[in-house]
């Protein structure tokens, strides 16, 4: 019998004041997975007193958490840039908690906000583990004895291009030539980070890896060191999130790696702006007795209702041959089949 796993991308429930408008186009989708995970992009949490909209965090009225619950989800991943003060954090992981939805990265200190999330449905055991490589400087990343989230350090180079690696780029003897942007994972976050996998890999059917990462419409170096390395350690599905636009998908020894899905729910963003006409990914992992998974994913968008709804296919041509396009160069091809995007290898 085939388990079907459902991921979705960033919901913000800022600004939500009904919490049955965000997923009432979708909830009849949603309740078909046997589990469903979602990156939550905001803090169930009333700030006592007014605040500045540049503020770190996106605190969403805790009413507004019903939502989840409505909608289905199962367990949260909560590693994010704007998961963000020590008392937001607390508050909103104890909502949750009353909620019963299991979350995964964040904690009131270092142990906690590493520790997996594990539900356990219709006979599937599935292991969460989530981290952010895209967190502010101050006291954000979860200490020994602190709240916050939990964190995969990235670092970043500027490379004088010396060889000719593109051909659009002129020589380095020209003044002005732009540098070659080079990220890695911090070697030490990355090793601990395996063997966390691998011991969630003993202990589950499956391991869904999920990280905030990324710039703009890009899949940079750090991205696919990390999405490998979980695999390599032993994780089933990667999923990424963060930069707010649809990425491609990769088959990782015959392991779907989402690198990112995009909005799902996702009305105020920061600065208190409105987040305009944004296309994103529902995907679904279908595990069965045989292997591989089937891979495939739905589009969705937003109404000026803030109700998120799946995509007629037909009429995102556009955007769809653009994502197909980059998943080329992941060696990865898309097959319309009804609502869905079914992904495969190159010449499977």
């Amino acid at each position: 019998m085939q388990r079907i796993l459902i991921l979705t991308g960033d919901v913000n429930l800022v600004n939500v004041t009904d919490p049955a408008a965000p997923f009432a186009r979708v909830a009849d989708t949603l309740r078909g997975a046997d589990v469903l995970f979602g990156n939550l992009e905001c803090c169930l949490y009333k700030a006592p007193a007014a605040r500045s909209v540049m503020d770190e965090g996106f605190y969403a009225d805790p009413a507004s958490g019903r939502a989840l619950t409505l909608a289905g989800f199962h367990v949260v991943g909560n590693a994010n840039n704007v998961t963000y003060g020590a008392e937001a954090i607390l508050g909103s992981l104890a909502e949750l908690d009353r909620l019963g939805i299991a979350h995964t990265g964040a904690g009131a200190n270092q142990a906690q906000a590493r520790a997996p999330a594990v539900v356990e449905r219709n006979g599937l055991r599935a292991g969460f583990l989530q981290r952010t490589s895209v967190y502010w400087p101050t006291n954000h990343e979860a200490g020994e004895r602190s709240p916050g989230v939990a964190a995969l350090r990235g670092h970043t180079a500027y490379q004088l291009p010396l060889h000719k690696t593109r051909p659009e780029i002129p020589p380095a003897n020209r003044p002005g030539v732009p540098p070659v942007i080079v990220t890695w994972a911090d070697p030490a976050y990355l090793g601990q980070y395996r063997d966390e996998i691998a011991a969630l890999k003993r202990e589950t059917d499956i391991v869904v890896a999920s990280h905030h990462w990324g710039l703009h419409e890009e899949v940079l170096q750090y991205m696919t060191e990390i999405a490998h390395a979980a695999v390599d350690a032993g994780a089933d599905v990667v999923v990424g999130h963060g930069p707010h636009f649809s990425l491609p998908v990769e088959l990782y020894r015959g392991k779907p790696v989402f690198y990112g899905l995009g909005n799902f729910s996702f009305h105020t963003g920061h600065g208190g702006r409105r987040h305009g006409d944004w296309v994103g990914m529902l995907a679904r992992v279908g595990f069965g007795e045989t292997s591989p998974p089937r891979v495939a994913f739905s589009l969705v968008r937003h109404n000026d209702a803030n109700e998120t709804y799946l995509c007629d296919l037909g009429r995102e041509r556009e955007v769809i041959d653009a994502l197909a396009g980059r998943c080329a160069k992941l060696g990865t091809t898309l097959k319309r089949e009804g609502s869905e995007l079914i992904v495969s290898e190159k010449g499977a």
